[in-house]
């Protein structure tokens, strides 16, 4: 806990970066309002993001107001979707341990009104809706998580979003879970039938949304792509204060690489030293730094590893991440394939298992209450003699693990991408952003997953087909370097609090397509429908 002094300064420093963040808005809202074409040749853009943050400018949240201006200065319409107290509660709003608990509206409120000065904003309240409140109100978990009203999926649509605020896969038991999904199929209701007002009214070209994966953001796509309108989501990128802008499910990163496309010598160079910084460590995502003090395995450990013939590393993931619904292919979720993992081991002892735990399990305030530490205590793997289980903040190198590894077992992690890179054999347990090409090994099924398990633990050696490597290569290129839109132009750290931003000071020009190629991509991503790629 903070002592007072501590307290004062942070908060003295709060509100000195809310007040210049608010100076700068307030600015640049006037300026883009007074530039703005007025004679409007276009239809309408309508933009929503309700789950990105509530008081205090997100990646995600610059992401969105700065795409409305440059947007607006090209002589678009755009209609920002706002919420005036319309859920109950919104995600980022929840309290698990008190769903009844209001969120906190008022600044919330007041943050919008901020950020949307001078623009067209349509504000969404919370309705009453007696009809589907008596239909839901007695019904148990397995209904909820499936239920449908009027033509509309509500209790999936719903069920990423209580799984992310509840940090956990698995709701049966959680005493909020229940309360949740009511709460949050009334929200989602409440939203889609205000938004396809909107839609009707307002009849735009197309929708940008947030991740679109929350039940805020997923109601409005639903309604709009059941009307043949288009949706864009964006999401954070791979790059500082990069986006990721797609037509597609934003979690599910779609990218499409020409199959005739092969790195240059000069590319090969620029992400050699990209992954040099990454291996040592040098890299965040979101703002955020989660291997600040990468240590090299150490006499100890590869002491320990030489009395089993081989070492294989499991990567996890965080089971509640919205790329999880994308992953689940192969198993049902991540723990059914660890307890493979675990049957393997018991099978094979001769084979030094390492179970690495996500740094992300232990995020200060989004730490997960079912982690890989809860499935290792109640699997008693780690009794096992060959198996060590390392804890989310142990910074040690996984890639020197992955070199001198036989081959490497992940669910859908991005170390997966970079152990191909490194030449290492990957067995997946669940699809990933880059199985969209041959990169690693994905079976179709638990069972084949099984069979090239035990293939690999009692081959003598595996050899990956060249073509991993090389389309690893490829993909991760495009994604650092032709999907991952910069921002930087505009933005910086907030400073006080990692993750969120401010704005660098700059001029209503710098966001004309003229001046900025990444508003030009965006601009003929939303108008034209060309794809949201810088030029390689």
């Amino acid at each position: 806990m903070l002592q007072p002094y501590k307290r004062f300064k942070l908060r003295l420093a709060e509100t000195r970066r809310d007040a210049a963040v608010r100076r700068e808005v307030l600015r640049l809202a006037e300026d883009i309002a007074r530039q703005a074409p007025q004679d409007a040749a276009f239809a309408p853009v309508v933009v929503f993001n309700a789950s990105t943050r509530l008081t205090r400018l997100s990646l995600n949240a610059a992401f969105s107001l700065i795409t409305s201006w440059g947007l607006r200065l090209q002589g678009v319409p755009v209609i920002h979707f706002a919420c005036r107290a319309g859920m109950s509660p919104c995600v980022l709003g929840t309290r698990p341990q008190n769903p009844a608990a209001p969120p906190p509206c008022e600044g919330c409120i007041r943050e919008s009104k901020m950020l949307y000065k001078g623009a067209d904003v349509r504000w969404f309240i919370n309705n009453q809706q007696p009809a589907l409140e008596a239909a839901i109100q007695d019904l148990p978990l397995d209904q909820l998580e499936n239920f449908e009203w009027e033509g509309r999926s509500l209790g999936r649509l719903v069920l990423a979003s209580i799984r992310w605020i509840l940090r956990r896969h698995h709701l049966e038991g959680e005493p909020a879970a229940v309360e949740l999904f009511k709460r949050y199929i009334l929200s989602a209701n409440n939203i889609a039938i205000q938004f396809a007002a909107l839609l009707e009214e307002a009849k735009p070209q197309s929708v940008l949304v947030f991740n679109g994966m929350f039940y805020p953001e997923a109601a409005a796509r639903q309604e709009a792509l059941s009307r043949g309108i288009r949706v864009v989501a964006h999401e954070v990128a791979l790059q500082p204060f990069s986006a990721f802008f797609t037509p597609g499910e934003a979690t599910a990163y779609p990218i499409e690489l020409d199959a005739g496309f092969s790195l240059t010598p000069e590319q090969e160079a620029r992400l050699d030293e990209y992954l040099e910084q990454r291996f040592h460590g040098n890299f965040s995502m979101s703002g955020i730094r989660f291997c600040p003090e990468i240590q090299p395995l150490g006499e100890k450990f590869w002491q320990k590893a030489s009395a089993f013939n081989q070492v294989v590393p499991v990567f996890t993931n965080v089971v509640f991440d919205t790329s999880q619904g994308h992953a689940n292919v192969i198993f049902p979720h991540m723990f059914a394939w660890l307890d493979q993992v675990h049957a393997l081991a018991k099978t094979h002892p001769d084979t030094y298992f390492v179970i690495r735990a996500h740094p992300d399990e232990e995020r200060p305030g989004k730490e997960s209450r079912e982690s890989v530490r809860d499935w290792v205590t109640a699997s008693g793997i780690d009794r096992l003699s060959n198996v060590l289980f390392v804890e989310p903040q142990e910074y040690f190198s996984s890639y020197e693990l992955i070199q001198r590894a036989k081959f490497v077992m992940i669910y859908n992690s991005t170390i997966g991408l970079e152990a191909a890179i490194l030449g290492a054999p990957v067995l997946s347990g669940g699809k990933a952003r880059f199985t969209q090409l041959p990169t690693v090994y994905l079976p179709e099924s638990k069972e084949e997953f099984c069979r090239m398990a035990e293939e690999f633990l009692n081959a003598a050696k595996v050899t990956p087909p060249a073509e991993f490597r090389q389309n690893a290569r490829r993909f991760l290129y495009v994604q650092l370097f032709q999907t991952s839109l910069p921002f930087d132009d505009w933005l910086e750290e907030d400073g006080v609090w990692p993750g969120f931003v401010a704005l660098e000071p700059f001029g209503w020009r710098s966001l004309l397509h003229e001046t900025s190629q990444t508003m030009q991509i965006i601009l003929d991503g939303m108008l034209s429908s060309k794809p949201f790629l810088r030029p390689i």
